[in-house]
């Protein structure tokens, strides 16, 4: 706690990396806040599920004495691999042995455990950061019609398209040219009964002719999914998809899955809710700043953005918050700066790796000829 005794350290965004780094400061006495974009706590995280790995996201979760906890909530689960037929090529089943190596838990399920281990004053919601700036040997926050505060540390967390990342890259956010839309099916036995069997309570992922589907049968009550496909080159053009007509994007994908059996055409028609994400990256190739006029860093997706196909994303922005806070509460460093230079020196080489796995996978998985057998590889 040396370095950080009596000083104020803010964190900005409350997502899985930002609060678990709360907790691992907090627990050791470190003055913490935490400032959220969403309204309250019950705000609604959508997405598919998350796995925290072994090595990675659960050591993060050991250390803030989550890990039972995180079991507790999460789901093994297999994954069928299928033809565009409808077909089960082959089943990976978990087992009493590696079962607990990266089960499922809900983004919902994750922020309530990681908020309930928290002081219930860290967090402070609907603070949209609009501005930062040094004034005084200070960091001022401003928040959008809020009042501002004030740190001597900031720890950004708030995404990949984060504005205060400014101060520490220059680089860039760029699209990787792949696409994804996701949807949500409630009560997905009843709505889509043909494809919930099809999944047959495990995961299911299919690969034909540059469309890749992922879908998972239990998240909170939801079947999840995501199709993953290289984007249209007149997209680039103005003429991407209209996200709030839900016909449209129906239509869209049925055109694409016109040689798919009827489980998967049944699974887009009983979509009422469709989203549409263009995947990003955020280099690493450059170094970051070395003149910050006070302490400062990035962890998480506003540190090194990657594309979601090598099932890293999250668990090494775990992975900084588990070597950041060690290397700020250890008593190995003598100025908070060193600590922050030993983080980010790891951190560029493990993400970095994470970064070329996934643009390998996701180059792979465009392939019109990717088949499931690279899928199992992947």
């Amino acid at each position: 706690m040396t370095l950080l005794k009596h000083k104020k350290v803010a964190i900005i965004g409350g997502g899985p990396v930002g609060l678990t780094m709360a907790k691992l400061l907090q627990q050791t006495g470190i003055d913490i806040t935490l400032y959220e974009r969403d309204t309250d706590p019950e705000a609604r995280i959508w997405g598919g599920t998350l796995d925290l790995h072994k090595g990675s996201g659960q050591e993060a979760m050991k250390k803030a004495g989550l890990l039972q906890t995180y079991y507790d909530l999460a789901l093994p689960m297999g994954v069928n691999f299928a033809d565009e037929k409808g077909n089960i090529i082959t089943t990976r089943n978990p087992t009493p042995e590696n079962q607990f190596d990266n089960p499922e838990i809900n983004r919902n399920a994750l922020r309530k455990m990681l908020l309930d281990s928290l002081k219930s004053d860290t967090v402070i919601w609907d603070r949209k950061l609009t501005g930062l700036k040094e004034q005084n040997g200070k960091w001022i926050l401003d928040f959008e019609n809020k009042p501002n505060a004030t740190a001597d540390f900031v720890i950004v967390a708030n995404g990949g398209m984060s504005r205060a990342r400014n101060f520490v890259s220059d680089i860039e956010v760029e699209e990787t040219g792949t696409f994804i839309i996701q949807g949500d099916i409630h009560q997905p036995e009843t709505n889509c009964p043909d494809f919930f069997k099809l999944c047959n309570g495990n995961r299911l992922m299919t690969a034909y002719q540059g469309n890749l589907l992922v879908a998972n049968p239990f998240n909170n009550g939801a079947l999840s999914y995501g199709i993953i496909f290289k984007k249209p080159e007149e997209w680039n053009n103005g003429k991407g998809l209209d996200f709030q007509n839900t016909e449209n994007i129906a239509e869209f994908l049925l055109s694409r899955f016109s040689n798919w059996s009827n489980e998967y055409k049944q699974l887009i028609r009983s979509t009422t809710f469709f989203v549409g994400l263009p995947i990003k990256i955020f280099s690493l190739d450059k170094p970051w700043k070395n003149n910050r006029p006070l302490p400062i860093t990035l962890i998480g997706d506003t540190a090194h953005l990657t594309p979601p196909f090598a099932g890293q994303g999250v668990n090494i922005g775990l992975l900084d918050a588990f070597i950041l806070s060690d290397n700020l509460t250890n008593g190995k460093f003598e100025t908070i700066q060193s600590a922050i230079d030993d983080y980010e020196q790891k951190m560029f080489v493990y993400a970095r790796e994470a970064q070329a796995n996934s643009t390998k996978n996701e180059i792979e998985m465009r392939n019109p000829n990717f088949t499931f057998q690279q899928l199992m590889n992947a």
